[in-house]
């Protein structure tokens, strides 16, 4: 699995990833909703940039102009809930492309243990098309892990790519032995590690929380 990450190269990502760590700016949840969004529209970007293109012709007002089409069948995934905005971003700019949804969180056993549980996928045959999955924090992998494996009862992609704000050390080298070797994952920043309660440190906090409010 290759991994590109956004934080060796200075860019207005480091502005995004700024602002969504900083415990003041967090107190805005619209603007942590749209930074999640940005960060998805630079990664869109960015992962267009490695696919396949044909040429077709366009008629303008004037003349008959030769432009580049995506060549690829594009199928957005996220994982609920911190994944929507992260998600928007990537549609926002794929905007043709149909999208699949599928549900993770964990079910604590104990305070320190729990197991990652899909309650519900939803999701267009994948057989031969680009898949890009996004869940905004990849701390221990699992959740990418088993939301990848259940999607891939609705067909095969010819592609994967992951793509995460912010992931752990550990749950990269996780998924570099789990995922295909052509897969890609594009993260904004790599943390050193995770805490006893499975958070990634510096990190930012819980996502989903920050985007739409605390749970019970």
């Amino acid at each position: 699995m290759k991994v590109v990450n956004f934080d060796e190269t200075p860019s207005l990502m480091s502005r995004y990833l700024l602002e969504m760590r900083s415990v003041d700016m967090q107190r805005d949840p619209l603007r942590f909703r749209r930074n999640l969004e940005r960060a998805g529209e630079i990664m869109a970007y960015e992962i267009s940039k490695t696919m396949k293109y044909k040429k077709v012709e366009v008629q303008t007002p004037l003349d008959v102009a030769t432009c580049d089409a995506l060549d690829e069948k594009v199928v957005l995934g996220t994982i609920f809930r911190a994944g929507v905005p992260f998600h928007q971003g990537f549609l926002s700019y794929f905007d043709s492309a149909e999208n699949a949804f599928v549900s993770a969180y964990r079910k604590y056993k104990e305070k320190e243990n729990f197991d990652i549980l899909i309650e519900y996928l939803a999701s267009p045959r994948l057989e031969g098309k680009t898949l890009i999955l996004c869940d905004p924090m990849l701390a221990t992998g699992a959740s990418m892990e088993l939301s990848y494996r259940a999607l891939l009862t609705k067909g095969t992609p010819a592609r994967v790519h992951l793509a995460s704000v912010i992931a752990s050390r550990q749950a990269v080298e996780y998924l570099e032995k789990l995922m295909p070797e052509d897969a890609t994952l594009w993260v904004g920043v790599i943390d050193d590690h995770i805490n006893a309660h499975s958070y990634i440190v510096p990190g930012l906090g819980d996502a989903g929380d920050l985007a739409y409010g605390t749970k019970e």
